[in-house]
């Protein structure tokens, strides 16, 4: 019996269509990949540079007892293509092959924007624009990943810590058609990165005007989950320093105290990477409803301060691992100190979800501590003894 159609928001049948995905090896595209090979007929025409994380997608299954090739439900719907997108001739002809062009590639970890401005400008902005170009010239839809980050700091931060108006929403909660978008001085590097998503951002919207290009600017605020980042010196660079989630796994897997940058009193809202790429199927099979759109992608019920989020970390990890937590489990360091001059930071980010709920009726479902549990088993099923094999290994005399 052949299986019933599956159908849009609309009741209409959804048509299987092949998407170009460039950044297909990182964590949201790695995600991504999985969800559409699990539960949709659709083709990705995988696109980065790295593909360890969806290297169990591409590689065939392993023989069964015939010795026959296991045949997966995604033969021949995904293929990965081993390219740079600063210069490489194939890409224009991968965006043509495609209906839709999903565009995850940037820089984007807090402490590049300081030590990499160039970099992060030329990532987030120059790089994007041939893919812009491709599709805009081509007639292809575009579904382009910003960040929270394009909104900066809120209007309420520039209010006295007293001051009543702190507590009204609108000086706080982040609307895609409203609220401003507010950057430190250009002496601030950190606002690098924002300022070049913000840039690209405005240059879809002008094509979409002027160029008739259909497109959907995502706006992810804070997405976590297994697979994200890396865990410095075991599958990363030993000097690197990745995004909070695992700057904190990395620190509870070594046993040494989280760092929390001013204190930890940034606030933030955290959405379970499983959640969002439900959001971001609904968009890639609902072009009617999500052309056109600036959708925010977050979860306004997870709002914890940074220093409330390591305390939550420290008393989940313990239980997964079944070690006891530290005594001092946190420890102060300056921002200066932890990522260079330069830095400045936001201090919360509320997503308004009144645009994504009423055009794709998307809400998220899982709580903090339940997404929190879910990643750190991961991390620590991955990495724990890996790293303990590295704090281990005898250092080399001269």
């Amino acid at each position: 019996m052949a299986a019933a159609a599956r159908l849009d928001l609309d009741g209409n049948p959804i048509k299987p269509m092949t998407i170009c995905l460039i950044g297909a090896g990182g964590f949201i595209g790695s995600h991504l990949c999985e969800k559409l090979m699990a539960e949709t007929p659709h083709t990705v025409l995988a696109v980065d540079v790295y593909n360890d994380k969806i290297k169990h997608l591409l590689d065939p299954p392993p023989p069964v007892d015939g010795g026959q090739q296991a045949r997966s439900s995604w033969d021949g719907r995904i293929e990965f293509h081993r390219l740079n997108i600063k210069h490489d001739s194939r890409l224009e002809g991968l965006i043509k092959m495609s209906d839709v062009t999903i565009n995850l590639a940037a820089i984007c970890t807090p402490a590049d924007y300081n030590t990499r401005p160039l970099d992060t400008i030329y990532s987030n902005f120059i790089d994007a624009l041939p893919v812009v170009r491709y599709c805009s010239e081509n007639n292809k839809r575009l579904i382009h990943f910003s960040t929270c980050e394009v909104y900066g700091k809120t209007l309420g931060s520039y209010l006295p810590k007293d001051h009543p108006l702190r507590q009204e929403s609108e000086f706080y909660v982040l609307k895609e058609d409203a609220s401003p978008c507010i950057f430190g001085s250009v002496e601030k590097q950190r606002w690098s990165y924002a300022c070049a998503k913000q840039l690209i951002e405005r240059l879809i919207y002008a094509e979409g005007a002027e160029n008739g290009l259909e497109f959907t600017i995502v706006r992810p605020f804070n997405w976590i989950g297994p697979r994200m980042d890396f865990i410095p010196g075991i599958d990363g660079p030993s000097e690197g320093v990745p995004r909070v989630l695992a700057c904190f796994s990395n620190n509870l897997l070594r046993r040494e105290p989280l760092k929390l940058v001013d204190g930890g009193q940034s606030q933030r809202t955290f959405v379970y990477i499983k959640d969002a790429i439900e959001a971001v199927l609904l968009m890639i099979e609902n072009p009617a409803r999500a052309n056109g759109q600036i959708f925010n992608v977050g979860n306004p019920n997870n709002e914890v301060t940074i220093k409330q989020l390591a305390e939550i970390m420290v008393q989940v990890y313990s239980r997964v691992s079944g070690e006891p937590p530290l005594e001092a489990a946190t420890i102060d360091v300056s921002s200066k100190q932890f990522y260079g001059e330069g830095y400045d930071d936001s201090d919360k980010r509320i997503p308004d979800m009144t645009i994504i709920n009423k055009q794709l009726g998307w809400n998220p479902k899982t709580s903090l501590r339940d997404l929190l549990d879910s990643t750190l088993t991961y991390q620590h099923r991955t990495y724990a003894e890996a790293v303990r094999m590295a704090m281990v290994k005898p250092v080399a005399s001269s």
